[in-house]
C-alpha cells in the first residue's frame, strides 16, 4: 500500500506515501479507501486525519498509470471521494507542500481542511486540454466563489494557500496553521470530533449576482486568449453548471461528460504528448538514472557575444558563478553591457528585483585570460561557427582544464566527433546547443559524441533542470536534429516561392496553421546571411543537393534580413513589422521568369503539408538512424525551440495524428511535382513501414 495508517489517541491518521508527489495511483487510493473503513470500524477513533509524506500533500492523478487500467480502476477518485463525504467520523485533510488537481479535489470531498502557509494549491488540468475530472469545477467554486475558482481553474496556475485563506467568506481553509502541521491537525479534529451534521462542500451553494452577464463575459474572455485550445472554454461551462444546476449531480455528470469528450480531442492528446515527452526526454536509454555525476559549480564560457552572454545569464540566474574569456577587452565590455542592458530591463519591467539583479552580476567574472578559467567544472565554448577557429579553442581548452571538466561546444551544426578529436579527452567533451536568444529559449540540445561519457551525458542533463532548460539528446550529424529538420522545411519554403508564392502566402499559411512564425519572417530574424554560409558549405559537401536560387539572390541584393531592415520583407528602424517588399516580389517573379516558370495557385493546405510533412519525412530518417531515441524527443525540440503549435504536439505526433497512411500519400503527390525535390518526397523506410503496417511514431 502507498498511504499508511496509524492511531495518534483518539485520531486516525492516513499518510499518503507514493513518491515523488503522493500521486493517486491504484494503490495509494486502495490504501485510502482501506483506511477510511478501518477508521469507522475503530469505536476508539473520533476523527480522521489525511496528510501527504515528504514534499506534497497530493500532486493529483500518478502520471505513471495515465492511460492504463489501473488508472480508472475502483476506487477511482469520484468513488473514494464519496466515500470521504459519507464517513460516519469526520475527515480532515492536512494540506502543506503541493496540493493540486485531484489532490485538491481530494481534499474539497474532506469535511474540514487545514493548511501549511505557503502551499501550492491549483487545479492545472486545462494545461493537459482538460477540465478537473472528479468534482473540481463543482466544489471550488462553492468554497472559494466564481470568480476567484474560475480565474483558478482556467489558468492552472497555483496560488498560494495564506492567499487563498484572506479571501473573505472563504470555505476552503477552516484553519491555516503556523509551525508543527500535523500537531496543529490532531488539535484541529479533536475540536470537531463531536460535531454533526458534518459539513460538505457540495451542500454549499455557488452562486453569482450576475451570473449570465459574467459568464457570456468570461467566455469571450477566454476563446480571445485560448483560440486553438477548446478546455478554457469548457472549463467556464463546467463552472456555468456549478452556478445554475438544480442539484448537485447535475453539475458534477456536466462535468463528467466535458472531460471525457475533451480526453478524446487531438488538443489534449497533444497536450498530453508534450507533458510526457518533456518528461521522457530526460531519460536517457543506456545511461542508468544512478550514474554518478560530477560536481558543476563554477562556468566558463569562451565568447561574450550574444550567444555567450545569454549563455552565461542561465547559469547566474541559477546562482552558479560564471567567468567569461574573450580575446579583446572591447568586445568583452560589449558583451557585459549587453547582459547589464538584459537585465536592467527586467528590473525596469518588474521582472527583477533590483538586489537580485547586483546579486547576479556578482557572481559573473571577465578575463582575457585562459589561465583564470583552468578551475572551471564546465567550459562552454561560443565562438564564430567554423571549425578552424573551434580547432584553436578546444586545444587550447585542453592544455589548460583541469582534470575531469566538461568540455562543450555550443556548435549548431558541425561535427561534435571532430571538435572532441582536437582533444586527448573526448569523453569530456559533448554538445550544448544552445538556441538564441540562449537566456530566453527554453530548448537545449545535448549532442552526444561517440566517446563522450555517461557520467558527463547524466551530469549536462542535471545541469539543464537547474538552469530551467528542456534538454533533448541528440546523435552526431549535420544539424543535430533541430537544424537538420529546419533545412528540408526551409527548402520546400523555397520551392514554393519558385513555383507561385510570395513570401508572405507561406508565412501566413504556416501561421494560420499555429506556427509562432512563417519561414521567411523566421529567416529575417535569424539572419538570412546564416542560411547562405551553410548553402555554400552545401554546394561543396552536396552538390546535386537542390535548392531555390531566391535565398542567394537576396543575400546577394545585400537583404541579410531584421539586422539591414531588409529580408525577404522591409523593416522601419526600431520595430520588428514585417511589411511585404515589392522589390522581393519582383526579383522572385524575374527569377521564375528566368527558369520558364508559370506561376500556379497554391492552396494554404499544400503549403502546410509540404513544410510540415518535410520535417516528418526527415524526422523519420533522423529515428532509424538513431540520432533521436525516440519520436517525442524530436517533438520536443520543434515544441521548445522552433515555435510548432503546442496544439499540434509537435511534428511527429501531427504526423500520428493525421494517419502516416495519410502522410505518405500526399508524399507521393509531391513527388510528381517536376519543380519539387522527387528524391526527397520518397518516404524514410521507418515512414514507410509504419504506413504499411498501420500504426504510428508514438
Amino acid at each position: 500500500m502507498t498511504a499508511s495508517y496509524e492511531v495518534r489517541g483518539p485520531i486516525a491518521v492516513l499518510t499518503l506515501n507514493n513518491p515523488p508527489v503522493n500521486g493517486l495511483g491504484y494503490d495509494t487510493r486502495r490504501g485510502i479507501a482501506d483506511g477510511i473503513d478501518k477508521a469507522n470500524a475503530d469505536a476508539a477513533v473520533k476523527a480522521i486525519v489525511i496528510t501527504g509524506a515528504g514534499k506534497a500533500f497530493s500532486g493529483g492523478a500518478d502520471i505513471r498509470e495515465f492511460g492504463s487500467p489501473k488508472a480508472i480502476a475502483e476506487p477511482n477518485l469520484l468513488s473514494l471521494i464519496l466515500q470521504l463525504e459519507g464517513s460516519a467520523k469526520p475527515v480532515v485533510a492536512a494540506v502543506h507542500s503541493v496540493c493540486m488537481g485531484g489532490g485538491l479535489e481530494l481534499a474539497l470531498g474532506c469535511h474540514y481542511r487545514v493548511a501549511a502557509p505557503g502551499t501550492l494549491v491549483a487545479l492545472p488540468e486545462v494545461k493537459l486540454g482538460l477540465v478537473p475530472g472528479a468534482g473540481g469545477t463543482q466544489r471550488l467554486p462553492r468554497v472559494l466563489g466564481v470568480e476567484t475558482a474560475l480565474n483558478m481553474i482556467v489558468s492552472g496556475e497555483p496560488v498560494k494557500s495564506e492567499m487563498l485563506a484572506a479571501i473573505p467568506g472563504q470555505r476552503l481553509f477552516d484553519k491555516l496553521i503556523d509551525g508543527d502541521l500535523m500537531a496543529g491537525a490532531l488539535a484541529f479534529a479533536g475540536q470537531v470530533a463531536d460535531q454533526r451534521p458534518l459539513p460538505l462542500v457540495r451542500s454549499l451553494k455557488a452562486t453569482h449576482p450576475n451570473a449570465d452577464g459574467y459568464f457570456a463575459f468570461a467566455r469571450n474572455t477566454v476563446k480571445a486568449m485560448a483560440k486553438n485550445f477548446p478546455a478554457p472554454a469548457k472549463c467556464v461551462d463546467c463552472v456555468e453548471a456549478a452556478v445554475k444546476s438544480a442539484k448537485f449531480e447535475d453539475g458534477m455528470r456536466a462535468e463528467r461528460d466535458t472531460f471525457l469528450a475533451l480526453m478524446m480531442t487531438p488538443e489534449s492528446k497533444a497536450l498530453r504528448h508534450a507533458f510526457f515527452g518533456e518528461r521522457a526526454a530526460s531519460k536517457i536509454p543506456d545511461v542508468p538514472e544512478d550514474t554518478p555525476q560530477r560536481k558543476i559549480e563554477k562556468v566558463a564560457v569562451i565568447g561574450a557575444g550574444t550567444m555567450g552572454g545569454g549563455i552565461s545569464m542561465n547559469f547566474l540566474n541559477a546562482g552558479i558563478p560564471v567567468t567569461i574569456l574573450e580575446m579583446k577587452q572591447d568586445a568583452l565590455d560589449r558583451g557585459i553591457g549587453v547582459m547589464r542592458k538584459n537585465y536592467e530591463s527586467q528590473v525596469k519591467r518588474g521582472k527583477l528585483k533590483q538586489d537580485k539583479y547586483e546579486q547576479r552580476m556578482a557572481l559573473l567574472k571577465t578575463t582575457l585570460a585562459y589561465d583564470d578559467v583552468k578551475d572551471a567544472d564546465l567550459v562552454i565554448e561560443a565562438v564564430f561557427e567554423e571549425m578552424g577557429v573551434k580547432e584553436k579553442v578546444f586545444k587550447t581548452l585542453d592544455e589548460v582544464m583541469k582534470p575531469g571538466a566538461i568540455l562543450a561546444s555550443n556548435t549548431s551544426t558541425l561535427d561534435v566527433d571532430k571538435i572532441a578529436a582536437f582533444t586527448k579527452r573526448p569523453q569530456d567533451v559533448v554538445g550544448l546547443h544552445f538556441f538564441s536568444p540562449a537566456n530566453v529559449m527554453k530548448l537545449l540540445e545535448v549532442v552526444r559524441g561517440a566517446k563522450t561519457g555517461k557520467d558527463v551525458l547524466a551530469t549536462v542533463m542535471t545541469v539543464a533542470k537547474k538552469i530551467r532548460k528542456t534538454a533533448v539528446v541528440s546523435g552526431v550529424c549535420d544539424g543535430f536534429i533541430g537544424n537538420r529538420m529546419i533545412e528540408q522545411y526551409s527548402r520546400q519554403a523555397g520551392f514554393l516561392l519558385d513555383e507561385g508564392c510570395t513570401p508572405a502566402q507561406v508565412d501566413k499559411a504556416i501561421e494560420k496553421f499555429g506556427f509562432a512564425m512563417g519561414p521567411f519572417r523566421m529567416g529575417d530574424l535569424a539572419g538570412n546571411d546564416i542560411g547562405w554560409a551553410i548553402r555554400k558549405r552545401r554546394a561543396v559537401e552536396y552538390p546535386n543537393l537542390k535548392y531555390s536560387k531566391t535565398a542567394d539572390l537576396l543575400c546577394e541584393m545585400g537583404r541579410y534580413g531584421q539586422k539591414t531592415q531588409a529580408g525577404w520583407y522591409d523593416y522601419v528602424a526600431g520595430k520588428r513589422d514585417a511589411i511585404p517588399s515589392p522589390v522581393v516580389v519582383e526579383m522572385i517573379e524575374k527569377h521564375r521568369a528566368s527558369l520558364g516558370i508559370k506561376p500556379r495557385k497554391i492552396s494554404d493546405d499544400e503549403i502546410v503539408q509540404r513544410l510540415v510533412y518535410a520535417l516528418v519525412n526527415e524526422g523519420a530518417k533522423i529515428l532509424e538512424e538513431g540520432i533521436a531515441s525516440k519520436a517525442s524527443d524530436i517533438d520536443m525540440i520543434y515544441l521548445t525551440g522552433y515555435g510548432f503549435p503546442l496544439h499540434r504536439g509537435g511534428p511527429m505526433c501531427y504526423a500520428d495524428t493525421v494517419g502516416l497512411f495519410n502522410v505518405v500519400q500526399a508524399m507521393k503527390r509531391f513527388a510528381a511535382n517536376p519543380l519539387d525535390d522527387a528524391s526527397f518526397w520518397q518516404p524514410a523506410p521507418l515512414l514507410a513501414k509504419l504506413a504499411a503496417e498501420g500504426k504510428s511514431f508514438s
